[in-house]
């Protein structure tokens, strides 16, 4: 839609222009002024009896009722649609009693005017006026649109038309009584005047639905509704045979003319009759139309995209020919579909490989394995890219299909060998592998996506590779919490740190130093080590972060970096599966000291501590301190936690009070108690 058909509400104009507004006023209000002028000078009103002209005047406008009848009703049955198929039947009713206005004539079949001839077109009006505003009214769910009450309606049409039919040009009374000098007269005005409401109420209704659906064929029957209502005003003022009286004859031609002209217009334009009077129907049948066309659209689209990868031709055309014939379109429209089915297909091609470049570059991630990403990688690319192979060298050669490729070989990019594209990989600038796509039928897109491939591919191999050197060598100094931490966001490793509560874990050997006094050092580094392997996994596996080791002794922190709303919890079940990891080791070793552990909970001040060239990342404050002392008050192989650790954990922990104690540095006391076992969970279960 052009920008000057919108309005600031989203709303279509009434017309394009101010200027079409009042022209198309000026049509509507000149029958009227004519009529006035007519009837205000008598000797204006001329008479004129043309009885041989009448009959074909009203039959033809009766004719072109019929057509527009069958018309509509043929767009009612196809769409099932229940206002296309009142509105139908409002032409149809009109062209029965047009035809029997017309055959009652005087002098054709009848010798004299009787009031059957003057009362046949306006009770026609009438009825036609009430299908008119029952069309437009909300017929969602109505009996309207079956078939049972549709038959009855025309049924009841019918009955009217024959019983009348039958009485006036059977000359039976009373409408064989002698006819007025107006067609209309006492009751019957009052007929006239509903009649004129209806009309308007219809135009009014439609006009609102023309609104939110611009469309010629739906302007042209608000004008017909327009016309019509002024035919009836004629109708009722008119002299018979004057000139007043001709004027509302010839209204019913423009009115029912208009949308005959309006539909042909439509038809012309599109080449076909199937979907002329669509703007007219319900909002439902509307979307259900669209919704059809989406579909057949889709399935034109998916099989042009089949095609892409392989599928033949002919299959295509007959999916569209299929599609042509379900929705009645010309050899032009079905084209126009087919070149717009290519372009929708090239643009999902396109963003579908777009999407793959983002999920290759997401599946390079921190851990990933190599032969793990290719495969992933080959898999999403293939569903984008089609037919797609990877190979990574190998003694400094790529083989493919029998032959080697070096990195002599892509010195002008990339190359074919007829029936393969190859793209070289790149990791920092060197020749690392290829990536191979069909080269028959390639085009010089086909070879720039693939290339981008290529690109996306090296970027995150290089990726992937750099990752799992980080791995290795920056992972092993750091708690997995803090590398990820500093990976996403390198900024975090500045001076300084953030208040946190967290809970601190801290666990040293009791006995260490008699220990390392009897025994060699690589004695002692090998039992730290052994330690350290199995107590380390608890706390990784519960979420914690080891923030150092000091000789003998390891120091945890929950809740920081990563935020964990049951951090206590999880650190004493650490600390517990610590003590019970540690004691299968040291079964067999009598001699080795003994963990002991402190766990307290409080505000941190948790960051980077150091220096610009050193630092590294612990937590300084009280809670820290106390679990450092809580540690020492721990027998070998036991769990001391602070009366705010306790507290936390509720009644999800087994403990003994050990009291109040008094600790080294600490002015007042410190409530303590001894863990002997968690409720409903196993130790050093996550």
């Amino acid at each position: 839609m052009r920008a000057d058909r919108v309005t600031p509400t989203g709303r279509a104009p009434v017309t394009g222009q101010p200027v079409r507004v009042i022209v198309w006023v000026a049509h509507l209000v000149l029958p009227l002024l004519g009529l006035w002028l007519l009837l205000a000078a008598p000797a204006v009103d001329l008479m004129w009896q043309d009885h041989l002209g009448h009959l074909w005047l009203v039959l033809v406008v009766a004719a072109i009722n019929v057509v527009l009848a069958v018309l509509m009703g043929r767009a009612s049955r196809r769409r099932a649609d229940a206002r296309l198929f009142l509105i139908a039947l409002m032409f149809g009713a009109s062209a029965v009693f047009l035809a029997l206005h017309a055959l009652a004539t005087p002098r054709v079949l009848l010798p004299t005017a009787t009031i059957g001839f003057d009362f046949a077109q306006p009770v026609g009006l009438t009825i036609a006026s009430l299908l008119a505003v029952l069309s437009s009214l909300r017929l969602t769910g109505s009996p309207l649109a079956t078939a049972r009450w549709q038959a009855a309606l025309v049924g009841l049409v019918l009955l009217a038309a024959l019983v009348w039919g039958v009485v006036s040009l059977g000359y039976l009374p009373p409408l064989n009584a002698p006819a007025g000098p107006r067609d209309v007269n006492g009751p019957m005005t009052v007929v006239g005047v509903v009649t004129i409401g209806l009309y308007a109420l219809a135009a009014i209704r439609y006009f609102q639905l023309y609104r939110r659906r611009p469309a010629a064929v739906l302007l042209s029957i608000i004008t017909a509704f327009v016309l019509l209502a002024e035919s009836e005003i004629a109708v009722i003022f008119a002299v018979k045979w004057h000139l007043s009286w001709w004027e509302w004859h010839l209204l019913l031609l423009a009115a029912y003319g208009f949308v005959a002209y309006s539909a042909h217009v439509q038809f012309r334009r599109e080449g076909t009759s199937a979907g002329i009077f669509d703007a007219v129907s319900l909002n439902e049948t509307v979307r259900r139309i669209r919704a059809e066309y989406e579909e057949a659209l889709e399935e034109l689209v998916d099989l042009l995209q089949r095609q892409e990868h392989g599928a033949g031709r002919a299959s295509g055309g007959l999916v569209l020919s299929r599609v042509a014939a379900r929705f009645g379109l010309t050899e032009g429209q079905a084209a126009v579909l087919g070149r717009a089915g290519d372009a929708l297909a090239a643009e999902r091609g396109l963003s579908r490989r777009l999407g793959a470049l983002v999920t290759v570059g997401e599946q390079a991630r921190v851990g990933s394995a190599e032969v793990e990403f290719l495969r992933d990688a080959l898999e999403t690319v293939t569903a984008a890219y089609g037919e797609v192979r990877i190979e990574l060298v190998a003694d400094g050669t790529v083989r493919l299909d029998g032959r080697a490729y070096g990195a002599g070989d892509f010195g002008a990019g990339p190359i074919s060998d007829g029936d393969t594209l190859l793209v070289p990989l790149t990791v920092k600038g060197i020749f690392a592998g290829v990536v191979a796509g069909a080269a028959p039928g390639a085009t010089e897109r086909d070879v720039a996506t693939l290339r981008t491939l290529a690109s996306q591919l090296s970027i995150a191999l290089e990726n992937s590779r750099l990752y799992r050197e980080l791995e290795t060598l920056f992972r092993s100094y750091l708690s997995p919490d803090v590398a990820a931490a500093l990976l996403a966001d390198p900024g975090q490793a500045a001076l300084g740190g953030t208040l946190v509560e967290v809970t601190a874990v801290f666990a040293d050997l009791r006995g260490f130093t008699t220990f390392s006094e009897r025994v060699e050092p690589a004695a002692i580094v090998t039992m730290l080590n052994r330690y350290h392997s199995v107590a380390v996994p608890c706390v990784l596996d519960n979420g914690g972060t080891v923030v150092q080791f000091v000789g003998d002794a390891l120091l945890a922190l929950f809740n920081a970096p990563a935020r964990q709303p049951d951090h206590v919890l999880r650190a004493v079940r650490a600390a517990l599966g610590l003590q019970e990891a540690v004691e299968r080791l040291a079964a067999d070793e009598p001699a080795w000291p003994r963990f002991r552990v402190g766990a307290n909970t409080g505000p941190a001040l948790v960051g980077n501590i150091g220096s610009e060239q050193l630092r590294g990342f612990n937590a300084m404050g009280d809670a820290v301190n106390v679990a450092a002392r809580l540690q020492t008050l721990a027998e070998p192989g036991q769990v001391v936690i602070g009366d705010t650790t306790r507290r936390a954990l509720g009644d999800s922990v087994i403990t003994s009070p050990l009291g109040e104690l008094s600790l080294k540095g600490k002015t007042e006391l410190v409530r303590a108690h001894l863990v002997t076992g968690l409720v409903g969970a196993r130790n050093g279960t996550p």
